[in-house]
């Protein structure tokens, strides 16, 4: 079992049957996507494509919370891939989830930060290896799948304690209505907050003869697929991932990464790298790919990227590029209106 590469992505055979099963013909996504036909039967597609994908369903769909709502509870278990089998059939709610973020790293370009605290448990969407976030649709339908797995893994309709959004994503209603709680738009992250007694509950789907036939396979591929990472390409996932925390240091990613600073300094500068090099490259693929969104504003990419200061910001981007991010983008919008009149 080969996992796909930081820029493939895999696309479950299922994807497209639940797409005929609300009524959205794949042939149709595609063409809206302006995607050859073949990608149907593409078992890997790069990130730009997949994006392209969803964003086309979107807007098929004509509203993001309608695309999202609909899809989340058509699609049939039947059709789910190994790694979501295994994580249906686990033992409680609190397994699945755990298993779906280990998993998770096999499958750009999301990934999934699980805390518990207290009466609640937040599950925060962030980016792996993409240079720009996904679609609002992909966001939605990845957030609502995790209450969707509680509900028929448990068989009670479980609601989560509160959801929020980064971009609009249509019809508010819509989605309080399938999440039963508040949702908010407009905020500093992608997140759906759960009740934590909630994860204490078992699974009816509980199968453990299947899980210790996909749990040693999955851990396998997983294993194989982090070897072939180089320590840099590690410490730049880390860092994708956790700019908008704030301040982040060797320290706190050489912990992650199970190694002390030593170390991990050590590993860096025999791959011919340092950590604030590493730090610096992220920070301007991030600025650079959030600034192409003209929905994001500039103190927002500035947050984004690990800057509380938005003056710092602009003076780290103008080393970087040789101007302000207002001008660069400006020019970027000139550059993509060139190449459509042309």
């Amino acid at each position: 079992m080969n996992a796909p590469s930081a820029d493939r992505i895999k696309i479950a055979p299922g994807f497209w049957t639940g797409l005929r099963g609300i009524g959205v013909e794949p042939i149709d996504v595609a063409r809206q996507a302006r995607l050859p036909l073949t990608v149907i039967n593409e078992p890997l597609v790069t990130t730009a494509q997949y994006y392209s994908i969803w964003q086309a369903y979107s807007e098929l769909v004509g509203d993001t919370a309608t695309g999202i709502v609909k899809l989340a509870t058509a699609y049939e278990t039947a059709q789910y891939p190994p790694d979501a089998l295994a994580t249906f059939h686990a033992r409680d709610y609190r397994d699945a989830l755990n298993r779906m973020a280990r998993y998770k790293q096999m499958c750009p370009p999301e990934n999934l930060r699980i805390q518990e605290e207290g009466e609640q448990c937040s599950i925060e969407l962030e980016w792996q290896h993409a240079e720009q976030p996904g679609p609002p649709v992909l966001v939605g339908i990845t957030l609502a799948y995790l209450l969707e797995l509680g509900r028929r893994g448990t068989g009670r309709y479980l609601t989560a304690r509160s959801v929020e959004f980064i971009h609009p994503m249509g019809d508010v209603q819509a989605l309080e209505g399938y999440f039963g709680c508040r949702v908010r738009m407009g905020t500093d992250r992608n997140r759906i907050m759960l009740n934590r007694d909630d994860l204490d509950r078992p699974f009816a789907s509980y199968n453990g003869e299947l899980l210790e036939i996909l749990t040693p396979a999955l851990d396998r591929t997983l294993d194989e697929r982090q070897s072939h990472l180089t320590v840099s390409a590690k410490v730049k996932r880390i860092l994708s991932r956790c700019l908008n925390r704030g301040r982040i240091d060797i320290q706190s990613v050489a912990f992650e990464l199970g190694m002390s600073d030593r170390t991990l300094q050590r590993r860096l500068t025999d791959e011919g790298a340092s950590f604030k090099q590493l730090l610096v490259q992220t920070r301007r693929e991030k600025a650079v790919a959030y600034l192409a969104d003209p929905s994001l504003e500039i103190k927002e990419v500035a947050f984004l990227v690990g800057y509380k200061d938005q003056n710092s910001f602009y003076r780290a981007f103008r080393s970087w590029e040789g101007e302000t991010p207002a001008n660069w983008r400006v020019a970027q919008e000139h550059w993509r209106s060139a190449l459509v009149t042309g």
